[in-house]
């Protein structure tokens, strides 16, 4: 009995010290998230972040690392909660984020991310086309779906 405690009582504190393991997104929404950050970082967009705006690769980097940090959390479960918690607004300032592209209407991340997804799931999302290096389809087409009346 006095052999296995040492066994028993080292099982119990790794158990207690390892942290609950978390999962990564299902593969369906890591692949649609995956496009949205590439999507925008080749739209050469701008990107609009507590009072500066950035340039459509720099807006890539940060909505990356942003993800990353919150990936493995179990809060992003869906393309849907990557645009609601990472793509939305500053953490630090609660700004929304927002997005111009060629000169174009100023839209909230939200609104064009939307627009971006809906596209590419219509698309037939296994079998995307190629613009202007991104796949699925060119940015004016994204602005245009917002301007359509519902």
């Amino acid at each position: 009995m006095k052999r296995c405690l040492p066994s028993v009582l080292g099982l119990i504190i790794g158990l207690i010290l390892v942290p609950a393991s978390r999962s990564a997104p299902p593969l369906i929404a890591q692949t649609e998230i995956n496009y949205l950050i590439g999507f925008l970082g080749n739209s050469g967009c701008e990107f609009y972040r507590n009072g500066t705006w950035y340039d459509s690769k720099a807006a890539e980097t940060h909505l990356r690392e942003k993800y990353t940090m919150l990936e493995g959390s179990d809060r992003i479960r869906s393309s849907e909660d990557f645009i609601e918690q990472v793509a939305t607004k500053s953490s630090l300032s609660g700004q929304p984020y927002q997005i111009r592209c060629s000169g174009g209407e100023v839209l909230t991340t939200t609104q064009w991310l939307y627009a971006v997804l809906a596209r590419f799931r219509t698309s037939g999302a296994g079998a995307p086309h190629t613009s202007r290096g991104a796949p699925g389809f060119n940015v004016s087409a994204a602005n245009q779906l917002i301007s359509r009346p519902s």
